[in-house]
């Protein structure tokens, strides 16, 4: 059983019949998750895919809402399946419903479906708080919090997440956070705490290093190149993108990503910056192999305090000097590598991009660059959480 009402003893079969053979199902891992399994490729895709060997995984979105007919006015759940062994499921609702209307119906879909699947273990996955309003039912064999950043200093954050953080902290058994600064924090909310800070595929963005050919809507964009990928949110700094577009109008900013939860018309609108919009995962080496210099430009507000950004070292895989904001983890991470220059003013920044032309391809930089890589992948960060759920199991 999966949900509350679960056996009290052993069956008598398996007490009388010991080293009786049986027929092992895999644990079903749940992910609840507040991220589209399409919208950005990064950790939660990463982690996942890599479990997956060894686990039914089922990633759990945020509720679709829809004008629905009324012969289609059902709550209803999508199937899909991305990648071997991962189920997306996207619960179907009609507009107009209560929050807990909305919980409700989340619960209902959910115990559905997990009682059609059986009797396998079930691991609870939980990208963020929010999704105990329907959750807080099941009894996992193992409940996880992998609590990637400080959600509840993001914008448009709920009013009731750092409550909802604070029970999920003492149901949790064990915490993953996505960076050293946030560990610092959690640590001290729960005594399980690790910190696992995103990693990289290297094979896959080291393919930048052997001069790929320039993606068409950016092969007539003169060089120099400053290129960042990523989402382009409330973390990053406009005005300092702008004033480095401003004092070297000759030097050409590319931004690739989603732009969520600011009004693209307070974006910048300068010859120099080019907005090339949202790439998949398997598009971006292109884009950066064409790069001169990998900008990371956040603000340093409460919203990045506790960040710790994957582009890191996928720009490094991809032989790419970076020039970043002083975020603590990419100080503490990367600092002191002679890869990554940290500047806290528009003058610095430009100061800092001016010092890394020309290093790209590097001996030497490539030397820093690896160097600072050294033992970092997604399948050492994966193997590290799967060992921690199965000392728990």
């Amino acid at each position: 059983m999966n949900l509350a009402e679960q056996p009290d003893s052993l069956s008598a079969v398996a007490i009388d019949n010991p080293l009786q053979p049986t027929q092992r199902t895999r644990p079903t891992l749940l992910c609840l998750s507040h991220l589209r399994w399409g919208f950005v490729y990064q950790r939660p895709q990463h982690v996942m895919s890599r479990l997956a060997r060894d686990y039914d995984v089922i990633f759990f979105e945020e509720p679709v809402f829809e004008d629905l007919a009324e012969d289609r006015a059902k709550p209803r759940l999508d199937h899909s399946q991305p990648a071997p062994g991962i189920e997306v499921i996207v619960p179907r609702l009609a507009h107009g419903l209560s929050e807990e209307q909305i919980a409700e119906a989340q619960r209902q879909l959910l115990d559905e479906m997990l009682l059609a699947r059986g009797d396998a273990e079930l691991l609870l996955w939980y990208l963020t708080p929010m999704s105990l309003a329907f959750t807080d039912h099941l009894k996992g064999n193992v409940t996880i919090f992998d609590c990637m950043d400080e959600l509840s200093a993001f914008r448009g954050a709920p009013v009731r997440l750092v409550d909802m953080e604070r029970e999920l902290m003492a149901r949790a058994d064990v915490v993953f956070t996505g960076g050293y600064s946030l560990w610092e924090v959690k640590q001290r909310q729960h005594d399980n705490a690790h910190p696992v800070p995103s990693s990289v595929d290297i094979a896959h963005f080291a393919a930048a290093r052997d001069g790929l050919a320039d993606p068409v809507d950016q092969a007539d964009i003169a060089h120099p190149r400053m290129g960042f990928f990523g989402v382009i949110d409330e973390r990053f700094d406009i005005e300092l993108v702008e004033k480095l577009a401003t004092l070297r109008p000759d030097w050409q900013i590319v931004l690739i990503g989603p732009v969520v939860k600011i009004d693209p018309a307070t974006l910048p609108q300068l010859p120099n910056i080019h907005y090339l919009g949202g790439k998949s995962y398997d598009e971006l080496p292109a884009y950066l192999a064409g790069w001169d210099v990998a900008l990371m430009p956040f603000a340093i507000n409460e919203s990045t305090r506790f960040i710790s950004p994957t582009k890191t070292p996928e720009y490094l895989a991809g032989g790419c000097p970076v020039v970043s904001t002083p975020i603590h983890d990419v100080i503490r991470g990367y600092g002191q590598s002679g890869a990554v220059t940290i500047a806290d003013t528009a003058g610095a920044f430009v100061a800092a991009i001016d010092a890394a032309l020309g290093l790209k391809g590097s001996a030497e930089f490539l030397q820093s660059a690896d160097a600072a890589l050294d033992g970092m992948s997604w399948d050492t960060t994966s193997r590290f959480m799967k060992e921690q759920i199965e000392c728990l199991r």
